[in-house]
């Protein structure tokens, strides 16, 4: 049974690290796209939109890939909807710095982004550590 969980796992960190691959080529276009037809205002918020599902999704599943820890499901929903928050939060500080004008309600993308992207990575390396003490 503990191989079948464990091809599980690697083929759930595989269609993620996938996923957060695709929304960072999609950010990195939407950026391009957007900065093109900006009439030369740059935002370095819609630039480096695309880091957020690069550094803070694909990068860290695939470490977690290759190092083989269990794959948990609900710390991976807190992560995802972290790092959409930080990434829409970023994309939306770009399109209103373009548009020469700011809102503060932009904080709280931040704020909530970085509360569920640290609680779902606490969640997953603790139930993983959970999951190591079990098997002995």
């Amino acid at each position: 049974m503990s191989i079948s969980v464990d091809l599980d796992s690697r083929d759930r960190y595989a269609s993620v690290v996938g996923a957060y691959l695709l929304s960072t080529v999609i950010c990195a276009l939407f950026g391009a796209v957007y900065e093109l037809f900006s009439h030369e205002v740059y935002s370095y918020y819609m630039i480096y939109a695309f880091a957020f599902p690069l550094l803070l999704g694909a990068a860290p599943f695939f470490i977690l890939l290759k190092a083989g820890m269990p794959f948990h499901e609900s710390a991976a929903d807190l992560i995802h909807s972290g790092v959409a928050a930080l990434t829409a939060g970023s994309i939306l500080k770009g399109i209103l710095a373009i548009y020469g004008t700011s809102n503060p309600l932009i904080a709280v993308h931040w704020i909530l982004g970085a509360a569920l992207t640290s609680a779902g990575w606490t969640a997953m390396f603790l139930s993983a550590r959970s999951v190591r003490a079990d098997r002995g």
